[in-house]
């Protein structure tokens, strides 16, 4: 292994410290610059191509350490899956750098290699049904930047922040302390910008209505043990009937919380009606429909009937359903959070839930709100409702990541969320992420809070990510065409 390449792999785990926990935006930022300035003492674009995956795999596989968990919840089937699936899920990711620094040394543009990575990121949005954790926008989560994703989305900021570092490096370089000085006081401008919005005050609503979230920390281990299986729905019957004033006019219990077929629950459904004391539930739970079973977020109104049922329509990957599956079969292998083996089924597609009383909600279950094109392109409603089990997550790095990026889609669509989480983190977010209320990591409990009052669509709600796709096509064509004219 070369020194390029032990470079390019720290360079990447530096980088991947701004993403939550750590937060440390300026690490990542130097990470960013030290890559570049990597890029450029490249001779060819093999090499490029090579340094792009280093730092790719060394950037994914800091980010991403989260992804053994769902193996070593069942070590003895699935425990020896974890190093693979680390390793192949950073090595696989940093393939869609590598392209970019091959393209971009072909090009043999510094400005290139930021376009072309955020192509880059944008690709694995969408390739193979995409998995947009940790873009490198996110990084600017809490420090005012993170509200321009109102304006030009997480892979808008992606490109801001590319093109930054390349403006940065390539001053640096060239000694113009001229364009460092205006890249500086353009810094500036946008930071006063976005820490005046992230400062604005919440928009005052006095009949705001009050929703009740549960956590009932089940750790995934112990979460299907049949001797356990009770304890944990009684303590979720339990929070919901915890006496308060005043009464909550939601409650939202988390993913599969109901730890019985939807079609199999009437006696479970009955004392969820009496503990809520009048008031809706939220819950998520498994049912059956045929020959199919599905991952569902099903509403029980007033009177204990089931009005209304979501079904989760983007499944995880060899987790909720294989590709492949009778190949996978033979081969013995199965999913991690299915049913039977063989996967879920997947629902429709996005839609909203009309909440009486409280408006319209998006639902979202786990793994769904991880995808901002999706999330922008379903009907708007008056507030985002997600329910999900981080208890595959582990208690350290994934769930911490899960909770900021829900905190962008909130950002980007002007919208308040609530969010209930198995082991936590259960938060109430307003319409510029901050978080107003939150249940700690790890911890069993309830808490009630006003849901927040929806903003004005913003620019992003509006355009999605069609004018940057076009700025990036008209980019790329400009820089193929330099190309040839030099």
């Amino acid at each position: 292994m070369g020194r390029k390449t032990v470079l390019a792999l720290f360079f990447g785990l530096l980088t991947g410290v701004g993403q939550a926990p750590f937060a440390q935006t300026w690490f990542a930022i130097l990470g960013l610059s030290a890559v570049f300035g990597l890029f450029l003492t490249t001779v060819s674009i093999r090499q490029a191509a090579w340094l792009g995956w280093a730092f790719g795999t060394g950037y994914f596989g800091l980010v991403l350490n989260w992804i053994v968990e769902p193996f070593l919840v069942d070590v003895a089937r699935h425990g020896w899956m974890a190093p693979f699936a680390l390793v192949g899920l950073a090595a696989g990711l940093a393939l869609f750098w590598a392209l970019a620094f091959g393209l971009a040394k072909k090009q043999g543009s510094l400005l290139a290699l930021a376009v072309f990575l955020t192509l880059a990121e944008l690709a694995r949005s969408y390739v193979l049904t995409g998995f947009p954790w940790g873009l490198l926008g996110y990084i600017w989560l809490d420090r005012g930047l993170d509200q321009l994703a109102s304006v030009i989305g997480p892979h808008g900021l992606t490109l801001l922040t590319l093109l930054g570092v390349w403006a940065l490096v390539g001053g640096i370089r060239r000694r113009s302390w001229g364009a460092l000085t205006g890249l500086l006081a353009g810094f500036a401008g946008l930071l006063a910008y976005g820490l005046w919005l992230a400062g604005a005050a919440p928009v005052p609503r006095p009949d705001a209505p009050i929703v009740r979230l549960i956590q009932p920390n089940a750790p995934q281990h112990q979460k299907w043990d049949p001797m356990l299986v009770p304890m944990f729905f009684q303590r979720s019957l339990s929070l919901t009937a915890a006496a308060a004033k005043p009464r909550p006019d939601l409650i939202i219990w988390p993913e599969t919380s109901v730890p019985y077929l939807l079609n199999r629950s009437t006696g479970p459904l009955a004392q969820m009606t009496e503990a809520a004391g009048g008031a809706p539930v939220v819950f998520g739970v498994q049912r059956r429909d045929g020959p199919r079973y599905l991952n569902a977020l099903a509403v029980l109104d007033r009177d204990g009937v089931v009005s209304t049922i979501y079904d989760k329509a983007h499944l995880v990957p060899f987790g909720e359903y294989i590709p492949a599956a009778a190949l996978a079969k033979r081969l013995g292998i199965t999913g991690l959070a299915d049913q039977d083996g063989f996967g879920f089924g997947a629902g429709p597609g996005l839609r909203l839930l009309d909440l009486p009383g409280l408006g319209r909600a998006l639902p979202l279950i786990c793994y769904e709100a991880i995808f901002p094109h999706e999330v922008v392109g379903a009907p708007r409603g008056d507030f985002l409702l997600q329910i999900t089990n981080d208890a595959w997550f582990g208690n350290l790095t994934g769930p911490q990541q899960h909770l900021a990026q829900t905190r962008f889609r909130a950002i980007e669509l002007g919208l308040p969320m609530v969010r209930a989480a198995n082991t936590g983190i259960s938060a109430v977010i307003d319409g510029r992420g901050r978080i107003t209320t939150r249940l700690a990591l790890g911890q069993a409990g309830f808490v009630d809070a006003p849901l927040p009052a929806a903003l004005p669509a913003t620019i992003y709600a509006k355009t999605g990510d069609t004018p940057l796709i076009i700025l990036l096509l008209i980019a790329t064509a400009g820089l193929l065409f330099s190309r040839r004219q030099s």
